[in-house]
């Protein structure tokens, strides 16, 4: 997939996206991860009538998660920059792949 440039699938690959998102967040697994995290004092809840609110204990937190953020994007710039040099030795087009493009060879059709 070359950045900038629209994919077809692009609009049902992010309603794919918003309903895996929404399901996660609907799975009882949240639920013992949220627990978890109440034991590590990562998070505080406070309860409003049949609503637990739950709140990062210590702000620092959103400084990791942005730390790993970054570390997550330099591994797929690095890993995209060595994909269009793969690319660039088999003679592939710099465009989306979702064309899926193949090198033709003298006689193949």
């Amino acid at each position: 997939m070359t950045p900038g440039i629209p994919r077809a699938d692009d609009a049902e690959r992010l309603r794919q996206f918003k309903a895996e998102f929404f399901k996660a967040l609907a799975h009882p697994l949240r639920i013992r991860i949220l627990e978890l995290l109440r034991g590590r004092n990562i998070v505080t809840t406070e309860r409003r009538r049949t609503t637990i609110i739950y709140q990062v204990a210590d702000t620092e937190v959103f400084d990791l998660l942005d730390l790993a953020r970054r570390i997550v994007n330099a591994h797929l710039t690095d890993t995209m920059d060595l994909l269009r040099v793969v690319e660039g030795e088999m003679g592939v087009p710099q465009r989306s792949r979702a064309g899926h493009h193949r090198r033709r060879t003298e006689g193949s059709p």
